[in-house]
């Protein structure tokens, strides 16, 4: 992984084999990002994806392996007890244009993968909220 930091912007690259949630929470520790924005591109060969269940307040997970191009990745930096919490989600899409996508658990890069995260001066905590069984934004 390689990353430069232009001040409200980091541009990162990771490599085949790196995950890239694991990435980008080095990242963030690092610099020590506390809030911010996160977009990408890339392509992956095994990816977790999860989606969250209202009903039950339980999270389904499903890990999917084979090559996959990230058409979309997207999501937040915010801290949670201090430390990175990542919230984000994907879109992936196979060699037969099928699309597959969800919050993001992990993903382990096949080629690369250019993710820009967009820093914000300041912090926003969480908390789990225990009617919506989610940690969410603490303003």
């Amino acid at each position: 992984m390689e990353y430069k930091d232009y001040g409200s912007k980091v541009l990162v690259r990771l490599d085949p084999g790196e995950e890239i949630v694991a990435g980008l929470n080095d990242v963030c520790e690092k610099l020590d990002i506390k809030l911010g924005c996160v977009s990408g591109i890339g392509a992956v060969n095994q990816a977790t994806v999860g989606l969250f269940n209202p009903a039950t307040k339980e999270y389904f997970s499903t890990t999917l392996e084979k090559d996959f191009e990230i058409t979309n990745l997207t999501g937040n930096v915010s801290r949670m007890n201090g430390e990175v919490y990542l919230h984000l989600h994907v879109t992936l899409a196979d060699v037969e244009h099928n699309a597959f996508g969800g919050h993001l658990n992990s993903a382990v890069v096949s080629a690369t993968a250019e993710i820009w995260m967009d820093v914000v001066v300041g912090e926003v905590d969480r908390e789990l909220s225990k009617k919506i069984g989610l940690n969410l934004l603490k303003f």
